[in-house]
């Protein structure tokens, strides 16, 4: 690697050609990288003591030594925003410079409008991509080409076209100094970093000097990372056959959503289940890609892989499902829980490979969304949903897919537990509905409960029967009472509703809302019915309407139902340590902190099992970190424990000890226990 100061002018002027390779991002500099990068060389422009100004590095490949009558340009791989924009605004000072008399349009010698095209823009005496000094991608290729040309531009969303005319705006502005200009771009100065082929690793390098500029987003790193070593045939195959047709599923607003995908893909092929952080999704794709080249899979088959995921995490959550069942199971789930997506992608490969039919993975999704959505209800803390979904294909049976999932379900411990009916039922009448955060999503579904055709509550709002201000009729009407049933019921299921006329309502006596023009007599909404024929609104009232409300939510989101017997063989079953799915204990005794203990029974609910299971696993697992800190219930080390390693003969309550654990007659200290949430704590991240 060579890496030298150098005027980014003569760096143009001596290059033959730039390519910026297929599997570099799109030119993606707005206009407040413009404006920044027009502000610094005009500033260095009219400062004579100033020699230079330095905007950043130039990285690229070294071409070939080719043949004599075959030349292989120089790819960039760092810097082409700064490259690009700076040919831009070259060729607008030409284009600027061209629009001015004859005597005007060399404001500094070399700065004629066809000295900047033949020395910095093209090669002049060669034809076709040849001619051009760089080269983008792609979508960006013809904008730039018709730019450098002078001739008519395309219509087209590349940023070439607006960054173009961003800058021919700046230079036909009155008093604009095109001295300063032309001053200043002779005075941009880069690091130009030239990279030789076969000696020099061009995405290590890549990596360390990404700091400046517009800041790549995961997915670009990735693009790079999985396609740069590759021989420019095989990037150019796999990019427009894999990689392009993925990147277009997660254009414009979904954009973003690509990183959240690779997390969601990462943690379905996680051997322990792991759920790569957000921020870190570019690293453990790396670290995926390692290990499986060292199983020997080939980057091109890591490519199609990712892609072929990648379509289905499109029919799942940005909407391109055909199959109208399983699109409005999808939007569902979108809208209340991302984190099921380790586990849907499992479902949607058995489902394209034919193992899971629709119906039973419509099945599947409708136990999911009750699942999810009890568990909102009744107010479960949901920082146990990674992990649940990220483990729960461990229960997936072919022979009873349905029954198998549904069972996990049921078994899992207390707080990711599957709400029954009576605890649902109880939430809806005694929680705070009016500020639950999917109560749009409550009231649609129970307005179109039985409808064949759907209606849409998007043109209704949420009205309180017995409204917000309890003004002097509404006291009345209540009774003495009226403070504590105010109070009790202003936002409970009961006295909530759907209308379009809640400006004409407002704080209205209920007969009144009962009786006008729209009032509740009128209301063709389902959740109306009944109202309009009552004479008296009150807490008796509320609390019979929120139970026939969540007697009819109970079956829209339904618990699965098993026999005694069938769900005992199912408990057994996921108990079976040579059986049970044990990545997230591991996980857990991985990242326990010093000075922190755990029992076998705490241990063992937190990942969904019993005690004895979990001392039986922890006293053979070799992959158990830790294990050691895992003691009986009252704190002591087990009668039975031994070092799985048979060489160490270390004291485990010296060991404990060193590790931070204060003991006392032998017992540990509770207040250094950690409980089954805490433990979980330990692993999870709040649901997304």
């Amino acid at each position: 690697m060579k890496a030298v100061d150098a005027n980014l002018l003569q760096l143009l002027k001596k290059s033959e050609r730039f390519v910026v390779p297929i599997y570099q991002r799109v030119y993606s500099w707005g206009e407040a990288e413009c404006a920044q990068l027009w502000n610094d060389l005009v500033r260095a422009g009219v400062r004579t003591h100033l020699n230079n100004h330095f905007t950043g590095s130039i990285v690229y490949i070294e071409r070939d030594q080719g043949t004599t009558t075959s030349r292989e340009p120089d790819l960039i791989i760092d810097g082409q925003q700064r490259v690009t924009t700076v040919t831009l605004l070259l060729a607008a000072l030409a284009a600027r410079l061209e629009e001015l008399p004859e005597q005007d349009r060399e404001p500094v010698p070399g700065f004629a409008p066809q000295k900047i095209r033949g020395l910095y823009l093209t090669n002049q005496y060669e034809s076709g991509d040849d001619y051009f000094k760089l080269l983008l991608t792609q979508r960006d290729k013809d904008a730039l080409k018709a730019v450098v040309r002078n001739a008519p531009l395309p219509d087209t969303a590349s940023r070439v076209v607006f960054n173009y005319d961003y800058f021919l705006r700046k230079l036909r502005e009155p008093g604009v100094d095109l001295v300063a200009v032309c001053l200043g771009l002779d005075k941009l100065v880069v690091v130009d970093v030239k990279l030789t082929r076969g000696m020099d690793d061009p995405q290590l390098v890549f990596e360390s000097m990404n700091a400046t500029g517009k800041k790549l987003s995961q997915a670009d790193l990735i693009r790079n990372f999985v396609l740069m070593d590759l021989p420019p045939t095989r990037q150019e195959r796999l990019y427009e056959d894999y990689w392009f047709p993925m990147e277009r599923e997660f254009q414009g607003s979904n954009e973003k959503r690509f990183d959240e995908f690779v997390r969601h893909y990462l943690t379905m092929k996680s051997n322990t289940n792991a759920i790569p952080r957000i921020d870190e999704i570019y690293d453990a794709f790396k670290a995926y890609a390692f290990r499986q080249e060292a199983d020997g899979v080939a980057r091109e088959e890591l490519v199609v892989d990712l892609s072929r995921h990648a379509s289905w995490f499109a029919a799942m959550a940005l909407g391109t499902e055909t199959d109208p069942r399983l699109a409005r199971r999808f939007a569902e789930i979108d809208l209340l829980a991302t984190v099921v997506y380790p586990f849907q992608l499992h479902l949607y490969g058995d489902y394209v490979a034919g193992r899971l039919p629709t119906q039973a993975f419509a099945q599947i999704l409708d136990v999911v969304i009750s699942y999810v959505f009890r568990r909102a209800v009744c107010r479960i803390p949901t920082n146990s949903l990674n992990k649940t979904f990220a483990t729960l294909a461990s229960a997936i049976d072919p022979d009873n897919y349905v029954e198998g999932i549904c069972a996990r379900l049921l078994t899992l411990p207390d707080y990711r537990r599957f709400p029954t009916d009576e605890e649902f039922e109880e939430s809806l009448k005694t929680t705070d509905m009016y500020s639950i955060k999917r109560r749009a999503y409550f009231f649609r579904k129970m307005e179109n409960y039985g409808r064949k055709e759907e209606v849409s509550i998007a043109d209704y709002t949420i009205e309180h029967i017995m409204p917000q201000n309890a003004n002097t009729a509404w006291q009345t009407a209540l009774g003495d009472d009226w403070q504590v049933i105010h109070d009790r019921y202003l936002h409970a299921l009961g006295n909530l509703t759907l209308t379009g006329y809640n400006p004409e309502y407002s704080d209205r006596p209920f007969l009144e809302k009962r009786d006008m023009a729209g009032g509740f007599k009128d209301s063709p909404l389902r959740l109306n019915q009944g109202i309009g024929q009552l004479d008296r609104w009150g807490a008796a009232e509320i609390e019979q309407r929120a139970s026939s409300l969540a007697v009819q939510a109970a079956r829209i989101w339904p618990r699965p139902v098993f026999d005694e017997m069938d769900l005992a063989y199912y408990q057994r079953r996921f108990s079976d340590s040579r059986r049970f799915d044990w990545s997230l204990a591991h996980a857990i005794l991985e990242v326990m902190p010093d000075g922190k203990w755990t029992n076998y029974d705490n241990l063992a609910e937190a990942v969904g099992t019993s005690a004895q299971p979990m001392a039986n696993h922890l006293a053979s697992c070799t992959d158990c970190s830790h294990a050691y800190r895992v003691l009986t219930y009252n704190g002591t080390i087990a009668d039975n424990f031994r070092w799985i390693d048979p060489g160490n003969d270390r004291d485990p309550v010296a060991a404990l000890q060193a590790d931070g654990i204060r003991f006392s007659d032998g017992r540990a200290d509770p207040e250094q226990r950690l409980d089954a949430e805490e433990l979980l704590e330990l692993v999870e991240e709040p649901a997304l």
